[in-house]
């Protein structure tokens, strides 16, 4: 029997007229998803700490649709609250937030430094949580109860299960933006605004390429899928949880690993 509420497969994850924003969007996971909401018809404005690595991400996606690339560095408060301002410049509505910059710091134990824990934790969970401050009444604005305005948050597998190198605050700071994603569903949902998690595992990115040149072969075959991540995995999501897709979805941590997290046998 055929439903009027049923959207058409077009229509269904398409992004036109959305505007989004996505923090570290210059390079891997980020750049992954830019391309991916840009392709899907969103207005994109990426952002990195480095002026030249904005300007070359800006001229590589915009084959792809409307973007603009703003330098911020996200582990400030300030910093924050000035990409928000600039963000909103021009428009009062956001309605994708992609909260995906981050950092990871690899040391053992016994040498593991207070620098490591305070660099990771303001850009993995703190960053995050200021931009939702700053943006929340642009999200606000543009969500509605049928379409809501949407926070993505880029947390990892390795706030899933426990990963073979020492990254104490990276784990750690992951768990918590995990349960932050959590709590902020909770408080937001009436606001119009759903908040979820993607928990990627090993793709080819800067962060990643010193573990790959040493167990890439040990990562592929430790996943059901026998591969690693690829470019679509990530904006597949992505496009996903940003359209009419997802938007009864709040709340939810989605492993995007090849199997590896969820299928584990221990840690």
């Amino acid at each position: 029997m055929a439903n009027d509420q049923f959207t058409s497969h077009t229509g269904l994850f398409d992004l036109s007229g959305k505007c989004a924003l996505v923090t570290g969007g210059t390079r891997g996971i980020g750049l992954m998803i830019a391309r991916g909401l840009l392709q899907a018809g969103a207005r994109v404005v990426i952002s990195s700490r480095s002026t030249d690595a904005c300007a070359e991400a800006q001229q590589q996606l915009s084959k792809f649709g409307e973007v603009q690339a703003i330098p911020a560095d996200l582990s400030r408060h300030d910093e924050c609250q000035r990409l928000a301002n600039l963000v909103t410049l021009n428009s009062e509505r956001l309605n994708i937030l992609v909260n995906n910059a981050g950092a990871m710091w690899r040391e053992p134990l016994a040498t593991f430094p207070e620098e490591a824990w305070d660099t990771v934790i303001d850009l993995n969970l703190k960053s995050p949580f200021w931009l939702v401050q700053a943006l929340l009444p642009a999200l606000r604005r543009a969500g509605t109860a049928d379409d809501p305005a949407r926070i993505i948050n880029i947390g990892s597998i390795a706030a899933i299960h426990v990963a073979q190198s020492p990254n104490y605050s990276y784990a750690s700071s992951k768990a918590a933006l995990h349960q932050l994603t959590r709590v902020l569903a909770r408080e937001l949902g009436p606001q119009h605004v759903t908040v979820n998690a993607v928990a990627p595992g090993v793709f080819p990115s800067q962060m990643m390429a010193s573990t790959l040149d040493a167990m890439r072969d040990a990562i592929t075959e430790s996943a059901p899928l026998r591969r690693l991540g690829r470019d679509d995995d990530m904006a597949g999501i992505a496009v996903f949880l940003a359209s009419r897709a997802g938007s009864y979805l709040t709340g939810a941590i989605v492993p995007v690993d090849g199997g590896i997290a969820t299928t584990a046998s221990g840690t």
